[in-house]
């Protein structure tokens, strides 16, 4: 049987390690009961968002010979704003598909229509800002800058966002999203981009709650009372 003094040193370190795990414990629990009982859609911001967006058909467009631009075409993408079509060319430039001229950026106007073909008719919009830079916590971190962020007037604080460079619809954002989020970053325990699951502080904590729930086995081992009758029959 385990000497007194050791178990004593056992049951202290494992009530140390429990006060010093207990809140990120906690966080685990909390955060992983959050993740099991929303919807990850809901997350996203479908159900503001229209099934799918009208899809314009057009015609009499130029090919790419016949763009104001010298560089090679490595990349092209069609897209729609305020009802004109557009070529996205390699990732940088946006040209007019029926006039060939280049577009240096949208106007708030442009980016409205291109909100609407996205989110749901009844939603209203409270203000329009543009966005140059944000912090590596912001909601829209890691995507293209500067971009309009669109307010609507919702009780879930709910805001969309298009690329000013080529009008792309980027994402939404609301109330369930940034619990997400915040829950996210405290259950990965990166608090920097929220995805890394291999920082040394994650290791860390994980190493010691093993531990913890180790010493807590060896603690009842020792001071289970059919464990000690079972050891003085084999003795």
């Amino acid at each position: 049987m385990v000497k007194r003094k050791t178990a004593l040193k056992i049951r202290k370190a494992h009530r140390y390690l429990g006060i010093f795990l207990g809140i990120q414990f906690l966080m685990w629990t909390i955060s992983g009961m959050y993740f099991s009982w929303t919807d990850i859609d809901e997350i996203h911001g479908d159900h503001f968002k229209k099934s799918a967006p009208v899809q314009t058909s057009f015609d009499n467009l130029l090919g790419t010979s016949q763009l104001a631009t010298k560089e090679s075409v490595k990349s092209l993408e069609l897209l729609e704003i305020a009802n004109e079509p557009y070529y996205w060319i390699n990732e940088a430039q946006l040209y007019n598909a029926r006039t060939g001229q280049r577009k240096n950026g949208i106007s708030k106007e442009e980016a409205q229509q291109v909100a609407n073909r996205y989110m749901l008719d009844d939603l209203e919009i409270a203000k329009i800002q543009l966005v140059d830079s944000v912090g590596s916590h912001h909601e829209y971190r890691g995507r293209p800058l500067p971009a309009y962020e669109i307010l609507y007037e919702t009780p879930q604080n709910l805001k969309a966002y298009v690329a000013v460079e080529n009008g792309a619809f980027q994402t939404v954002r609301h109330r369930d999203w940034r619990w997400f989020d915040f829950l996210w970053m405290t259950h990965t325990m990166d608090y920097q981009g929220r995805d890394n699951f291999n920082t040394l502080l994650l290791r860390a904590f994980s190493l010691l709650g093993l531990i913890t729930v180790l010493s807590g086995f060896v603690l009842w081992y020792i001071s289970s009372p059919s464990i000690r009758k079972l050891e003085k029959k084999i003795k």
